[in-house]
């Protein structure tokens, strides 16, 4: 394959992201690099479904599991560590290849995302301690007063995002639709990279999913959730809210048997995958390439790197 600038895999969960960008990494002498939220943090592996190092295959990954549960992390952190990074794969020759299903991550890299300011921690520990205080449910009336419009926007039961926009209200004083108005620079050209989307069938999408769960209890979730768990900080930070990780606490708390909490995160992940196949549908223009697996993938972009070799061949 030629080299572009860089690769861009996004996907829902459990579509086939991860081995795709190894394969393509390996094809054009590639670094793959993280864009999932969950899967930066440290001590859930196998619960936010990061690559094992046998699935990494020899290729080098970067922003994996590098984040401690209690630390703030955001899309703006996110982009200032690509930042950081790419210099370097630049001068090793190594073409970034991004995998994740995180679609504000893709959306930072590529311009389409506003580098919003550090918030002090005097203020991210007030309002870390009015949530676990009060609860998602009434920080969210609080916001609906101070910001309606970004209120309109969050589920009251999402407690991460109701912190990030009273935390950026009290240090801006402004609100959250004035600060996001897509209008920062990106760090790679769009028009320069290779930009993919698994679309899987939806049918065999929810298959994976449950299969994908089980594989986990197998592989050792349970114990992975509980030693998550007792780490500084877990129960508050983003990382609190992985799939898995409340059910199997209920399960430990003798609330659940592990056949429910099996059946109630598969729901979970199969609620969470359509809304990345919407978000991905509609924020997503022609320019990104849709696959239905990376074998579809791989075959076709061999074909297109085929005719562009070949002499005296069009289309």
């Amino acid at each position: 394959m030629e080299k572009p600038e860089a690769i861009l895999i996004a996907g829902p969960t459990a579509s086939g992201k991860s081995a795709l960008a190894v394969e393509l990494a390996r094809r054009v002498g590639g670094v793959v690099v993280n864009a999932d939220s969950m899967q930066v943090y440290e001590g859930l592996r196998i619960l936010s479904a990061r690559p094992t190092p046998e699935e990494m295959g020899g290729v080098e990954h970067r922003l994996y599991g590098h984040v401690a549960p209690g630390e703030p992390y955001s899309a703006g952190a996110w982009l200032r560590e690509v930042e950081a990074l790419l210099p370097e794969l630049r001068a090793r020759g190594l073409v970034p290849v991004f995998c994740g299903g995180t679609g504000l991550y893709f959306r930072a890299l590529t311009g389409g995302f506003d580098d919003l300011p550090e918030v002090p921690a005097l203020i991210r520990e007030r309002w870390r301690a009015r949530m676990a205080e009060e609860g998602p449910a009434a920080l969210h009336a609080v916001l609906s007063e101070r910001d309606p419009e970004a209120a309109a926007k969050l589920r009251p039961s999402d407690p991460q995002r109701i912190l990030r926009a009273l935390e950026l209200f009290e240090t801006t004083g402004a609100p959250l639709s004035r600060l996001q108005r897509g209008a920062g620079a990106g760090l790679v050209d769009g028009a320069a990279a290779l930009k993919l989307v698994l679309a899987p069938d939806r049918a065999l999408l929810r298959e994976r999913i449950a299969r994908r769960f089980d594989a986990m209890l197998a592989d050792g979730a349970e114990a992975e959730a509980a030693a998550f768990a007792a780490r500084p900080g877990a129960a508050t930070g983003l990382a609190a809210s992985a799939i898995g990780v409340s059910e199997l606490a209920r399960v430990r708390a003798g609330e659940l048997t592990l056949a429910e909490a099996r059946d109630l995160s598969v729901t979970r992940t199969r609620q969470y995958a359509k809304r990345q196949e919407t978000w991905f549908r509609n924020q997503f223009d022609a320019s990104w390439l849709r696959f239905a697996d990376p074998a579809e993938a791989l075959a076709r972009l061999s074909r297109s790197a085929g005719k562009g070799a070949g002499e005296g061949e069009t289309g």
